[in-house]
């Protein structure tokens, strides 16, 4: 259960790596990616969980597509976990999904608008699984702390923070480095999520926009400042992703990047 994620977690050789598409696009583009993203973690050896999601509720437009729902979307990702043996993140938005996803996947994600709502955080509690709350783009590092009491007093303490910036102005993130230290002193693992921290929300107009080319180096201080895990949505072709492409790692240039890191992460020990 979440005791034994957690622990794989903080004992991680290097870092822990949650990533993949940002939604379910189709099966075949989530078989693709975690085939590929497997084979890279495996070489090298980094504690990895295949990400993705079956609705995108926070769109920003009514149009914008959302995913293949929850039957559909539990089906893939079970088949993802049967065919390659990968262990399973994805995020819930409402109560009463949180024990229908515990059947299938090993992490549930609470998305950052939603790290508040009581109901949402109780559910996800009592599923026993690890938990991953993302901090709100609204709010101070050391406010959750009330987040951590909602699940602790809902009996688990199978937990990891989320840091994926802060509003920063109209259509803005920026990333206090800072916060993660802080976030650090309540005892549970940080993860940093790359990606969506260089998002431009509802940047352009109808959509949000990014600036994936700023994810490599956000990415470079969050392993130097000590953090337990990393966030990154991939995809093979972001420029035509279904949701989120301006801010995704193209699928080709993960490697590298996790070479990269790997090796801050050794700098450190």
């Amino acid at each position: 259960m979440g005791e034994d994620e957690l622990k794989k977690v903080k004992n991680a050789k290097s870092f822990t790596l949650i990533a993949g598409p940002c939604v379910i696009e189709n099966e075949e583009n989530v078989m693709l990616i975690a085939k590929r993203m497997k084979e890279i973690t495996e070489k090298l050896d980094i504690n990895y969980y295949f990400k993705a999601s079956f609705d995108k509720a926070n769109r920003t437009s009514i149009k914008a597509y959302r995913g293949p729902g929850i039957e559909r979307g539990l089906e893939i990702l079970k088949n993802v976990k049967e065919k390659y043996g990968l262990r399973i993140a994805t995020d819930i938005h409402e109560p009463w999904q949180a024990e229908k996803v515990a059947e299938v996947v090993d992490i549930i994600q609470i998305p950052a608008f939603l790290c508040r709502q009581t109901d949402l955080l109780v559910a996800a509690a009592k599923t026993g699984k690890l938990i991953n709350v993302k901090k709100a783009q609204f709010l101070a590092p050391w406010d959750m702390k009330n987040v951590i009491g909602k699940l602790e007093e809902s009996g688990n303490s199978n937990i990891m923070l989320c840091e994926r910036g802060t509003c920063f102005g109209y259509n803005n993130l920026v990333v206090d480095m800072t916060g993660l230290v802080e976030m650090k002193k309540f005892g549970y693992p940080i993860v940093f999520d790359a990606t969506h921290s260089v998002q431009k929300p509802g940047g352009k107009g109808n959509a949000t926009g990014g600036n994936r080319e700023y994810v490599e180096y956000l990415a470079k201080a969050a392993v130097a400042i000590g953090v337990e895990a990393l966030f990154m949505e991939v995809h093979p072709e972001p420029d035509v992703a279904l949701s989120d492409g301006p801010n995704m790692v193209r699928l080709d240039d993960m490697e590298d990047l996790l070479t990269k890191l790997i090796k801050i992460k050794n700098a450190l020990m």
